[in-house]
């Protein structure tokens, strides 16, 4: 579980195809980032496991956690069909958060890390004064889970649904998510993983039986 609180944005290390995975190399935001083996990890609001601790900038496996080493995670064919990981190179730069702990803050909302689509953007406006509107499409199926003012994850990122239509929807950046975010770093046509808000699903899937009645 996260709060869809970015901690920290990385450039991607290393991307190396495995059948129909891939193997994605990270570097540790900082060499005092804790981390533990298996640990969960929302990758641009996916969540992976921690699978390997390699040597910063190369491929030298650790027996365990270092400080500063980078970390390794195993995606499947299923995960590279669900979200844009397929469109990773090399320097692209990807959102990280740890899980939740019992007893933290929630300070953005409750977000699973299960990629519900792939959405698009599709325009930028605004500036470093005013803040930023940033305008995203969404596929046809997607678009029932939008809610003016209701909470949707993109890319990982918590923010607040503004203007939804049948097609898409828009938020509003501040400066410090638009600086500490891979969202300063897209330009329109840019796709991005999109989770709903749970709780719109969970009503969805408990009503849905008898609406059909």
């Amino acid at each position: 579980m996260f709060t869809g609180l970015v901690e920290a944005t990385v450039p991607v290390r290393r991307l190396e195809p495995t059948g129909g995975g891939m193997r994605l190399t990270l570097p540790s935001p900082t060499p005092d980032w804790e981390v533990e083996p298996g640990a969960s990890i929302a990758v641009s609001g996916c969540c992976l496991s921690v699978a390997e601790f390699l040597e910063p900038g190369t491929e030298t496996r650790l027996d365990g956690p270092r400080p500063g080493a980078d970390l390794l995670f195993e995606l499947s064919a299923e995960t590279l069909a669900r979200t844009r990981f397929g469109d990773l190179a090399p320097g692209d730069f990807v959102n990280l958060e740890r899980s939740l702990r019992l007893g933290d803050r929630l300070g953005g909302h409750m977000v699973s890390g299960h990629v519900d689509t792939v959405g698009t953007l599709k325009s930028v406006a605004g500036d470093a004064q005013a803040g930023w509107t940033f305008r995203f499409e969404v596929p046809a199926d997607f678009e029932r889970y939008l809610i003016q003012k209701g909470s949707v994850a993109v890319d990982g990122i918590s923010l607040t649904v503004v203007d939804p239509d049948a097609t898409g929807f828009s938020v509003a950046v501040i400066p410090i998510t638009f600086a500490e975010t891979n969202l300063g770093k897209f330009q329109p046509g840019q796709r991005i993983h999109l989770e709903a808000d749970q709780v719109g699903k969970w009503i969805e899937k408990l009503v849905a039986p008898h609406a059909a009645g």
